[in-house]
């Protein structure tokens, strides 16, 4: 039988030291060296394990430190009994191989980083922006300490939302964070490396309503007859804005991705990044008149100056100029005392709102918004106003009593 040990070394008596396994095998010894490192009073060298003061602040961290250990040494167990069972040669180097494969095929960190390289691979940029956003906070509230996918539980979870409750997070950022670890979970389930143990059945991955993003004509107006002629940025962003709205809430990744080739007799054909839809607009003045202040040069494809397609990484070009607009966008709705920031995504939310008002079908806002159900519509739009109910019950009443 294998036999594992947890040793600590330290080049002091009262400094810092690391934590390494003393793995035994028929008399023959080997280290296996770990990545913790602790203060050589938070070890107890006649128990060999980690002393842990819960009025420590490094407590948690120690906490985390000794479940992987007691983890650890249930794989060196496992790993043993699989050499077994395969009649492999049993030694303790084959031991400590076996050890780091089991170790690296049930790590929760390395699984995430395949999904991640996943939607990489098949060119969803920002799907993997969002799932490496989640993988970062993850590690953080672990301290970069690596767990396996059989040790997501229910309690982990809770603690983790604790942990992003107490970072200040909205409800919705939470329950962002949660659906993408769900989703990997999922995948992981579906792979058959785990069994299912509904982690996440006691945290809330729900989306609460947010916030009206949507703006009146009246601000509308407001901003269109803005003077931002001082300021060459914020009237970029201005119109930009306005580009968005004329063209049925157009998302900013597509309206920087749009080329030239793109726009033909009158009509705008162009291919959604984030669901590659393909939507056709009427090309209108009012666009056409925005598109002169700010097309691209001759040599570019691109149909404006956003993206310069002499220098690489598209893709970070298009995230450094949302930032830049959407920051000019939040000072100009400072300027019109706005009760929530300005941003492209409020274009959006404001074409579906003014199309709802004006009576035109959901299911026509949502084909236009290229959607693909009425249900993605409706998160858009604002609840409807009592005076349009009334509205429309006036019409009612005056066909009754005709």
């Amino acid at each position: 039988m294998v036999t594992v040990k947890l040793k600590f070394r330290s080049p002091k008596a009262t400094s810092v030291g690391s934590i390494f396994y003393q793995v035994i095998y028929k008399r023959v010894v080997r280290q296996v060296t770990t990545s913790f490192r602790i203060a050589s009073e938070e070890w107890d060298e006649g128990k060999g394990c980690i002393i842990i003061s819960p009025s420590s602040v490094r407590s948690e961290y120690l906490e985390i430190i000794s479940k992987e250990l007691s983890h650890d040494k249930q794989l060196f167990a496992q790993a043993y009994d699989n050499l077994l069972a395969s009649e492999c040669i049993v030694s303790v180097d084959s031991i400590i191989t076996e050890f780091h494969r089991l170790k690296a095929s049930l790590s929760f960190f390395n699984y995430m980083e395949h999904t991640i390289c996943l939607y990489h691979k098949h060119m969803k940029a920002r799907t993997a922006e969002t799932y490496s956003a989640t993988y970062n906070s993850f590690r953080r509230f672990r301290h970069d300490i690596d767990i396996a996918l059989c040790h997501i539980d229910s309690e982990l979870m809770l603690d983790y939302e604790r942990f992003l409750k107490h970072n200040y997070l909205s409800h919705n950022s939470i329950s962002f964070y949660m659906k993408h670890l769900k989703a990997v979970y999922r995948r992981a389930l579906e792979d058959g490396l785990i069994e299912d143990s509904r982690p996440f059945r006691r945290v809330n991955t729900s989306i609460a309503p947010t916030s009206k993003r949507a703006l009146s004509l009246e601000t509308i107006h407001r901003l269109m007859d803005m003077d931002l002629s001082h300021s060459p940025s914020k009237s970029f962003a201005r119109d930009l804005f306005l580009f968005s709205l004329y063209t049925r809430g157009m998302p900013f990744i597509d309206i920087a991705y749009l080329e030239k080739k793109d726009l033909r007799y009158g009509i705008l054909t162009y291919r959604r990044q984030k669901t590659n839809q393909q939507l056709e607009i009427h090309w209108e003045q009012c666009m056409q008149h925005i598109l002169q202040k700010y097309k691209s040069d001759n040599s570019s494809p691109f149909l404006f100056s956003i993206i310069n397609h002499q220098e690489e990484n598209y893709r970070r070009q298009y995230l450094n100029a949302s930032t830049l607009i959407n920051r000019q966008l939040k000072k100009i709705g400072e300027i019109l005392h706005l009760p929530q920031p300005l941003t492209m995504y409020c274009a959006r939310h404001s074409w579906a709102s003014i199309a709802r008002d004006e009576g035109i079908p959901i299911s026509v806002i949502s084909k236009g918004m290229g959607h693909d159900s009425e249900k993605t519509t409706q998160i858009y739009l604002s609840s409807i106003k009592s005076d349009i109910i009334d509205k429309a019950n006036r019409k009612i009443l005056k066909i009754l009593n005709q």
